[in-house]
């Protein structure tokens, strides 16, 4: 810090806050620190009886604030996101479309790690709005090394930090399997807890196929959707590892490859994911989609819908976070149910 005459301080940096006090009325900054110091600024601060100011002498090798803010969000930004003024040294992170968000959370810790930065995101892999805040950067203090700035921008490397994956829009087809509402013992009501699930994105439903427990006619089905030009299927019914749920074995006999039957979440275990020629997801739906608020199936949709794969590591570590607590009142997605 150096000292200066406060009619000497245009275009210098002030290191501290300036407060305002009107009796009665306000006790505000009037400046903050970080600001530069512009000649209209001089008769405020004299009139604040501040006829000498503390004001950032800058050195070799150091870098203010806003400047550090803007270098970290220039490794984190990728396409379709928007920063915020700088404001304090901070630059606020902002969607610009709907889509999935995505965080590389191995190299933000190696970054946070490093001290006096702060990247702060909201967590990844679940949908945003446009609009959205995404994240915020700054560093702690009014100054820092520009070679902790720079260790940090080796950490990122060439890729950004963030990315939103654009929602595409799909065709679906719906295969309800069960003896009980084929032959009309019961009023299928899975159907239309899928349909208004895909209502919240760019989707097109080919139609709904009610089959009996028939393991090649499940089959048929599916494939015929996929003559068709469906995107993905959903299968739904039959998934438990009773005997006479076929569902599963239907779906393997497409050929389809199994990421995963079965995953660490509730409600959702007897959940299957598989691919059919590696582009095509085929996904069996477990009964606690029917009655559930909030299931696997509002973790692994979002994914789909961007054309994110999903391998069944990433369905295994969904167990840290994976239980859903059935709150009263339901505030996904600001909950900890499927947060890591």
């Amino acid at each position: 810090m150096k000292l200066i005459n406060t009619t000497d301080a245009a275009g210098h940096i002030l290191c501290h806050d300036i407060t305002r006090i009107v009796k009665d009325v306000a006790k505000e900054a009037a400046f903050r620190k970080g600001h530069i110091v512009t000649q209209e600024d001089i008769p405020v601060l004299l009139s604040l009886g501040k006829d000498r100011l503390y004001i950032w002498e800058k050195t070799e090798g150091t870098l203010h604030e806003n400047d550090a803010a803007q270098i970290l969000y220039d490794i984190c930004k990728n396409e379709y996101m928007i920063p915020s003024e700088i404001k304090e040294g901070k630059i606020d992170v902002f969607a610009s479309i709907d889509g999935l968000f995505k965080v590389d959370k191995k190299r933000l810790m190696r970054i946070n790690s490093l001290g006096e930065i702060i990247i702060a995101t909201r967590h990844g892999n679940f949908p945003v709005k446009k609009g959205d805040k995404l994240a915020g950067t700054r560093i702690i203090p009014l100054i820092i090394e520009e070679e902790k700035i720079n260790r940090a921008k080796e950490i990122a490397g060439r890729e950004p930090l963030f990315k939103i994956m654009p929602f595409v829009k799909k065709r679906a087809g719906i295969v309800t399997t069960g003896n009980e509402v084929y032959y009309g013992r019961i009023t299928d009501t899975f159907g239309p807890v899928i349909k208004d699930k895909l209502k919240e994105y760019p989707v097109e439903i080919l139609g709904q196929r009610i089959v009996n427990d028939n393991t090649e006619k499940i089959t048929d089905n599916i494939l015929d959707f996929i003559k068709e030009g469906a995107d993905f299927i959903l299968c739904t019914g039959g998934m438990s590892v009773d005997p006479d749920d076929t569902t599963p074995a239907a779906i393997r006999n497409t050929g389809a490859k199994l990421v995963s039957y079965g995953a660490p979440v509730l409600p959702g275990a007897m959940f299957l994911l598989s691919y059919y020629k590696d582009t095509i997801p085929i996904i069996g739906l477990p009964g606690c989609v029917m009655y559930s608020r909030r299931t696997i199936f509002d973790l692994i949709l979002p994914r789909i819908m961007a054309d994110d794969r999903i391998s069944g590591e990433e369905l295994a570590e969904l167990g840290h976070g994976g239980l859903c607590l059935n709150c009263e009142i339901c505030t996904y997605p600001n909950c900890g149910f499927g947060k890591q």
